[in-house]
């Protein structure tokens, strides 16, 4: 094992001072016994460490970094704008411009409003159905994870999903989950049935590709049968495209479905590295906010010029033709030999893989919906890539991210560190 003793000691002193040494709980690899990576650097391709160890990142950090750790035009145009000034707590026209960048690129957007995080996100647009509709329930899926506000806590995905509540936090009093309703994923028959005997349901939302149970994509029925039910009950249809948002395509997974939600909720890299998110939709659904509506959102740093600036020039360079293809050739010269390796040696294993996100599962030849996984492989696998100088996300229940910053030798050393992994199953 690699010596990260300036590691060792920095996440000792934090645990005295930050509960569990973290400020997001997966950071402390639970279940791992080790010390987790504390970042100092990240470029490119890689991250470094304390002990100034380097890793090839497939973390990104958490999908946002699409373009790789500080890319020449997302660092120039936040320093540019910092020199001008950070935050105002007043509108720049910054916001006007990504608005429309965004807006252009997912025809079901008509207005958008800027927030600082995934969490706000979804918040506020449960909130916004609720006023639109004048109805209560929101329908989630299990795994699904849409933040820590209360009502989202409820079989959850992401660090959540060893959690056994009634919600999958303690803290969250029962009366604040009541008028959530979480169905099992990708079960059409289950989810129609219930749509159709519940008349009280404001809106269904859901990750169209699940990012915090591992990447497993909504079946196309899934995805067709909630447009049209959600329509036929009067109620909204918001999907959470904060992973998958200008990750799996410029135009969304919305576009992959040829699916027009009524809201949906972005994140991760429309801030470019920044602390950014959005929710958007139909303008009459949208004007129900204040100013204009009776509906409440609020934050001092929402649209934050800093954050602005670096989504904008990240969108920019996303925009440019043969983006996603080239990145997601770079993925599957990663992930194909690897499902080669699964069916050759017929290994109780699959990747699900959507463009540049993708997930390595144990435990199962297919994984559609939430299920329990072979965490002690995967666990296996982390810290064979890790003493690799590969860093990988430190759960089974989640995704990881290719970068238009990770080189074909990159890829090649991650390819044969996984392939040695499974040849010795």
């Amino acid at each position: 094992m690699k010596e990260r003793s300036l590691s060792q000691e920095n996440y000792a002193a934090s645990c005295t001072l930050i509960p569990g040494g973290v400020n997001s709980p997966v950071r402390a690899f639970p279940g791992l016994n080790m010390t987790p990576l504390i970042a100092v650097k990240g470029a490119g391709s890689r991250v470094w460490d304390l002990d100034g160890y380097s890793y090839i990142d497939f973390c990104g950090s958490w999908g946002a970094l699409i373009l790789g750790h500080a890319h020449p035009a997302v660092v120039e145009a936040a320093y540019n704008q910092l020199k001008l000034g950070s935050s105002f707590g007043m509108s720049t026209p910054f916001e006007e411009a990504i608005a429309r960048c965004v807006i252009a690129q997912m025809p079901s957007i008509e207005k958008i409003r800027f927030v600082s995080s995934g969490t706000e996100a979804t918040m506020t647009a449960a909130r916004l159905a609720r006023g639109y509709t004048h109805k209560n329930v929101i329908v989630k899926f299990n795994g699904n994870y849409h933040g820590h506000a209360d009502g989202f806590l409820v079989n959850a995905g992401s660090g959540l999903t060893n959690l056994n509540l009634t919600s999958s936090s303690k803290g969250v009093p029962p009366d604040l989950v009541k008028n959530t309703a979480s169905l099992p994923y990708n079960d059409v028959e289950t989810c129609r049935q219930f749509l159709r005997t519940h008349t009280d349901v404001a809106a269904v939302i859901l990750e169209p590709i699940a990012g915090n149970m591992g990447t497993v994509p909504a079946t196309q029925a899934f995805i067709d049968m909630l447009r049209e039910e959600t329509t036929k009950a009067k109620a909204l249809l918001i999907f959470d495209e904060v992973i998958s948002g200008f990750r799996v395509g410029l135009h969304g997974a919305q576009a992959l479905y040829g699916a027009a939600p009524d809201l949906t909720c972005l994140g991760k890299i429309i801030g470019g590295g920044f602390p950014a998110a959005a929710f958007g939709g139909k303008k009459e659904i949208m004007d129900c906010l204040a100013p204009l509506g009776e509906v409440y959102q609020a934050g001092t740093l929402s649209g934050n010029s800093v954050a602005m600036q670096a989504g904008l020039a990240t969108l920019q360079e996303i925009s440019k033709p043969g983006f996603y293809e080239e990145l997601e050739r770079k993925t599957n010269l990663l992930t194909q030999p690897i499902k080669d390796a699964i069916t050759r040696y017929k290994l109780n294993a699959c990747i699900n893989q959507v463009g540049s996100m993708f997930t390595l599962f144990f435990g199962h030849t297919e994984v559609t919906t939430k299920t329990k996984l072979d965490e002690s492989a995967y666990k296996a696998l982390f810290v064979h890539l890790f003493e690799e100088g590969i860093y990988f996300p430190p759960s089974a229940y989640e995704a990881a991210f290719v970068s238009s910053a990770h080189t074909e030798e990159d890829l090649v050393k991650t390819r044969d560190a996984i392939l040695q992994f499974l040849a010795n199953l």
